[in-house]
């Protein structure tokens, strides 16, 4: 039975131990003392705040004190726990970080600490899954070996055998993508349970090399939302129907939705999420995420189960853009069972936590695209505009030059532009085959999609007709695949309004670094020319909001508390830019830490470590 409780902010001993380590031992030569970071705030908002309430979580006037509190702190545990015991100073302390919140590098300095072992985190989140799963269905498959993963990592740790700086944190990944153990790849279909594959995916095989624990599988919207006219996010046939855990029965958006869910009330430390077009940007921007959507060709789709090559990505969903940083440079890099990813303009990709500068808006051109949000505004609208003209401001205070109007020069062409559709359904028709034929066991037959609209058609618990196979229709019925001409055609006039017609065009005709939307209008062009966006937190719908559902199955897609993000977005490889943006924006607002779940897990490390 799952508990709802109210979450609260809570002391965090660990984090601000943790922290005051970092910014003490990490001080560049450039670096201005006491802190840049505290003294270009300070700067921003009393040039331009003119009395306004400061549009960050915390007021920085308190971090003057943070390195004395630090020395404090350290003293009085050190006289606790004896200096013979310092080594474990974590472990005597009390002090245990919350995992609704918690980052990399705080679950790291616990691990290489002693204060707990990835067999300890293992089983907090496992026993946190429990506490809700069964309400909000994020996670549809527990890999049966976590824990044996998890005490050899240990073993290995403590042996000096370090792999990255991720080792033994766990992680979930979306039920497309495939891997070589005990956990099946439906993407949310019978039509595939009980299939193998000879090997990890490849962005499975990277996690694993880099010692991350591949924790379980999350929900879907079946087939990645590529079945249905008339479903619904977070829905499949194997895992249920997910919700948001920001309102009851909430919409969790898709096709990334147990991603989205997991991680956004600490089912694990993050999740891998898959889009094609807005399936990570969309459920990480209403589940209070960070989520990048990389460009097509950085990370390999190598044995995850597709609906387009020419638009599928992987990426992460994480709580922070350091977090999510650290995730893609892991899995970002060539692979020759990936061709697109042979087109990399650099042999190894770039170590992307090396763009984590609080300093990165200083500079930078930043375009705003106006008829995008004016298209697309509606009833619901008015706080989302209000929250992004917010942050407008707080990039300019940060440094950034603010270019509006900048229009996607084919706009007007775009909206009535239907090529993307035929793209996808072509390249589907295709690239299914594709993976199906590499499954090494394939106990439904299953080989085309005229196969697997069979098995859905005729098998009861793939809901049939009630959810109905509407985009497989189209897609048979278009009469060629990817291969024929008439695909390259479609494909040709669907990129323009991505590219030249689009994000790239914008950026070249007002010499931008980036584009900024409101992340539920930005992810169309950017998905059609295989561009990189980051989105990050922006706000949630106040108190006062007219609720809204969705046509089909009523999940409130719009309701107070519900959050929204803010999307920066790029010319192809620009991750590096972008998550600089974004983490500049992210650091002058924290806004993840003002919106809270309604429901979230109780069980914390301590409730696993007392019991040891």
């Amino acid at each position: 039975m799952a508990r709802v409780v109210i979450v609260e902010s809570m002391p965090d001993c660990m984090r601000k131990l943790t922290q005051n380590v970092r910014n003490i031992i990490n001080l560049a030569p450039s670096d201005i003392f006491p802190s840049e970071k505290d003294y270009l705030l300070t700067r921003e908002y009393s040039e331009e705040s003119k009395g306004e309430p400061l549009p960050i979580a915390n007021s920085f006037c308190w971090r003057a004190m943070s390195f004395k509190v630090f020395v404090l702190v350290v003293l009085l545990c050190l006289s606790r726990v004896g200096w013979a015991t310092a080594p474990r100073l974590y472990t005597s302390s009390p002090c245990y970080p919350d995992l609704l919140d918690v980052g990399a590098e705080e679950l790291i300095a616990g691990l290489e600490n002693g204060a707990w072992s990835s067999v300890d985190l293992t089983k907090a989140y496992l026993l946190r899954i429990q506490e809700v799963n069964d309400l909000l269905h994020a996670v549809v498959e527990i890999n049966p070996e976590a824990l044996s993963i998890a005490e050899s990592l240990d073993a290995e740790r403590a042996n000096g055998t370090i792999r990255s700086a991720l080792h033994g944190i766990p992680m979930l990944i979306k039920n497309n993508i495939a891997t070589h153990d005990q956990m099946n790849n439906t993407a949310g279909s019978y039509a595939l349970l009980g299939a193998t594959v000879s090997r990890d995916a490849t962005v499975a095989a990277k996690l694993r090399t880099a010692g991350v624990i591949l924790l379980g599988k999350s929900n879907l919207s079946q087939w990645a939302n590529f079945r249905s006219s008339n479903s619904s996010s977070g829905w499949s046939a194997y895992g249920n129907q997910t919700t948001s855990a920001y309102y009851p029965n909430g919409d969790p958006s898709g096709s990334s939705s147990g991603s989205g869910v997991g991680s956004s009330i600490g089912l694990a430390w993050a999740s891998l999420g898959t889009e094609t077009d807005g399936s990570i940007l969309s459920p990480s921007s209403v589940n209070n995420l960070v989520g990048i959507k990389p460009s097509v060709g950085l990370t390999s789709r190598s044995l995850v189960v597709p609906i387009s090559s020419h638009q599928d990505t992987i990426g992460p969903m994480a709580r922070t853009v350091s977090d999510a940083a650290y995730i893609l440079s892991v899995i970002a890099g060539r692979d020759v069972t990936d061709n697109y990813t042979l087109a990399q303009p650099w042999n190894s990709p770039p170590d992307y936590t090396k763009s984590l500068n609080f300093s990165s808006l200083r500079g930078a051109r930043i375009g705003i695209p106006r008829k995008v949000i004016a298209s697309y505004q509606d009833d619901s609208s008015p706080p989302v505009i209000s929250a992004f003209n917010a942050a407008v401001k707080v990039m300019k205070r940060a440094g950034a030059t603010i270019v509006e109007n900048t229009d996607y020069p084919a706009w007007e062409g775009y909206l009535k532009d239907d090529n993307e559709t035929l793209v996808l359904e072509a390249d589907f028709i295709s690239d299914l085959a594709a993976y199906l034929a590499q499954l090494e066991t394939n106990p439904n037959n299953v080989t085309s999609l005229a196969d697997v609209r069979n098995f859905t058609q005729g098998f009861p618990l793939e809901s049939y007709p009630t959810r109905d196979t509407a985009v497989w229709d189209g897609a048979l019925s278009l009469g060629y695949d990817n291969s024929d001409y008439q695909f390259w055609q479609a494909y040709q006039r669907s990129y323009y309004y991505g590219a030249e017609g689009g994000v790239l065009g914008a950026l070249e005709k007002y010499n931008l670094d980036a584009l900024i939307l409101p992340t539920d209008y930005s992810s169309g062009p950017s998905a059609r020319a295989g561009l990189p966006v980051v989105t990050v937190p922006l706000g949630h719908y106040p108190a006062n909001t007219t609720i809204l559902k969705s046509r089909n199955w009523d999940l409130v897609q719009v309701a107070p508390n519900i959050p929204f993000g803010i999307s920066f977005i790029g010319a192809k490889w620009s991750e590096e830019s972008l998550i600089g943006f974004a983490y500049a924006f992210e650091q002058r607002t924290q806004v993840r830490s003002k919106i809270k779940p309604y429901i979230a897990p109780t069980t914390q490390l301590a409730d696993v470590i007392s019991k040891q």
